[in-house]
């Protein structure tokens, strides 16, 4: 019983509490007005446009997955995919950080592709047109400290995108032990030197 205390108490050090996770940047756009060939507040958009649909609060612009708000569709009205870049974000080195992004398919009849980039990682994706919102992510370790940005470019340059909502940047943190754990671990380390201390006398 006390080997099985002392083998719990040190588990429970080594794995911690569960990671926590820190927000560095959050945007569903709904502050945004709805728009062709609009730019999301803070971003920037290069090589093309993007569109802000979904319902805001000057209105209801093609509006494909009610319930949304306002949401980007990366390929604008101009026959020109843009590349939305996010501001820029001071990330420190050595610590990793998670994006997660809700992309939708395109609704109107055309699977999408395009590439999402954070920092010096990519992911690629594949949307089937009539696929709903769903949840991705993308984690990146900068080697070093300074300004990286999160960037999203569609495949396509037919007015006909992939939709993008909920975007999130975390850090995530390293574990850290809960008080708690600390006093398992103690009663456990003396538990056992009781237990060596009684087979010393006895000896």
């Amino acid at each position: 019983m006390i080997r099985e205390l002392a083998f719990a108490a040190v588990a429970a050090l080594a794995l911690g509490s569960a990671a926590q996770a820190a927000p560095v940047y959050a945007d569903n756009f709904n502050a945004n007005l709805v728009g062709l060939n609009a730019v999301p507040t803070g971003w920037t958009v290069t090589g093309g446009t993007v569109d802000l649909i979904g319902s805001g609060s000057n209105g209801t612009l093609a509006d494909f997955l009610p319930g949304n708000g306002v949401y980007v569709d990366l390929d604008g009205s101009t026959n020109q995919a843009g590349l939305l870049t996010s501001p820029l974000l001071s990330l420190l080195g050595g610590v990793t950080y998670t994006a997660t992004f809700d992309l939708a398919g395109s609704q109107r009849g055309s699977n999408e592709t395009g590439t999402v980039t954070f920092g010096s990682t990519s992911l690629g994706f594949n949307i089937v047109s009539s696929v709903g919102f769903v949840g991705f992510s993308l984690s990146f370790t900068p080697s070093v400290g300074g300004n990286y940005t999160l960037s999203f470019q569609n495949g396509g340059g037919d007015n006909v995108g992939a939709l993008l909502d909920n975007v999130v940047v975390t850090e995530v943190a390293a574990a850290v032990p809960e008080p708690e754990t600390y006093a398992l671990l103690g009663a456990g380390l003396l538990a056992m030197g009781v237990v060596s201390r009684r087979r010393k006398t006895a000896a």
